[in-house]
């Protein structure tokens, strides 16, 4: 397995969600904009925070789990399940390159 190429995959990734974290961060924690006085947008307005909420809370486990993938390369354990040590397939890893557990252990 080529990981040279995972490593860059992940680096971009995690790039790419600190990016994004940046943003919901703002938007949760430094909003310029005032309360709607309709109570109908302020429903909205809550909605669009919770979902913003959310995105942000999967963007940090995202970020969290490349870090993880990222040290268990640096280990020599990276193709290694977490769960019952045997090996994690290659197509696994290449759809979910952060993957920490054979296909078995994560059903």
């Amino acid at each position: 397995m080529e990981l040279a190429g995972i490593v860059n995959e992940l680096q971009q990734r995690k790039l790419e969600l600190k990016s994004r974290l940046e943003r919901t961060h703002r938007h949760i924690h430094e909003k310029e904009e005032p309360v709607s006085a309709n109570f109908s947008e302020q429903i909205k307005q809550t909605e669009n925070d919770q979902l913003v909420m959310t995105l942000d809370a999967e963007g940090a486990e995202e970020v969290m789990q490349i870090d993880k993938a990222l040290n268990r390369i640096e280990q020599g354990i990276y193709e290694q399940c977490a769960s019952c040590g045997k090996k994690i397939a290659e197509d696994r890893l290449k759809a979910i390159p952060y993957a920490d557990c054979c296909i078995d252990c994560a059903g």
